[in-house]
């Protein structure tokens, strides 16, 4: 199944990325457009999916964007890495946890390339590793399905400013705290993107 492979240079804004996410949607229903893979980062913001508890903002001058995603409060900044796709299961497994369990294969896979081990967590969705003897999260994943097309992804922190979570509880979980790559192993992450692309198209296969 043909995939079409998005990459932007420069930051999108929150709004407009979601926009064009569902509008891909629309065309893909109608079978107007393939199905997408959308690289980007985005500028400083907190955004708030379904299951959201007002009580999880700390501080309350944040702007909050509500979305239609799945999960809870996370915030997306300069130095973290945003995966989108638009992947219709009506011409895969119609199975929302097998494409999840293919998420954090991905995830996960591709850490180990740069021989950081991670791991799922089913209580806790993400991918999450061991730091200092204290577990830490590393990537977030939030999914919404339209008429069994899967839209959103999921969020890398490379070297993110993780001070921006603490105006929050970050996806509903305050006894766990998030972690950077960079913080994990110095080196160099050039070619993540690629390797992300290439094991989710190998694992959406399988």
């Amino acid at each position: 199944m043909n995939i079409e492979i998005k990459k932007s240079k420069k930051p999108v804004e929150y709004a407009k990325a979601i926009s064009f996410l569902e509008n891909r949607i629309d065309k893909i229903l109608k079978n107007k457009a393939s199905e997408l893979i959308w690289i980007l980062e985005h500028p400083s913001i907190y955004t708030a999916g379904s299951s959201y508890n007002e009580r999880e903002i700390l501080d309350k001058s944040i702007n909050l964007y509500k979305t239609n995603r799945g999960g809870k409060i996370t915030y997306h900044g300069p130095g973290q890495i945003i995966f989108y796709f638009a992947i219709n299961l009506n011409n895969r497994k119609k199975d929302i946890r097998n494409l999840i369990n293919k998420i954090e294969k991905t995830i996960i896979e591709t850490f180990k390339s740069y021989k950081i081990n991670s791991f799922a967590d089913k209580k806790n969705i993400g991918i999450w590793v061991i730091h200092k003897k204290k577990i830490k999260k590393i990537a977030a994943i939030g999914i919404r399905v339209r008429r069994w097309v899967a839209y959103h992804g999921f969020s890398i922190n490379v070297n993110t400013d993780l001070k921006k979570y603490e105006k929050i509880i970050p996806c509903g979980i305050n006894d766990k705290s998030l972690i950077n790559l960079n913080t994990i192993k110095k080196q160099s992450y050039k070619n993540l993107k690629l390797k992300l692309i290439k094991n989710f198209i190998k694992n959406l296969k399988s």
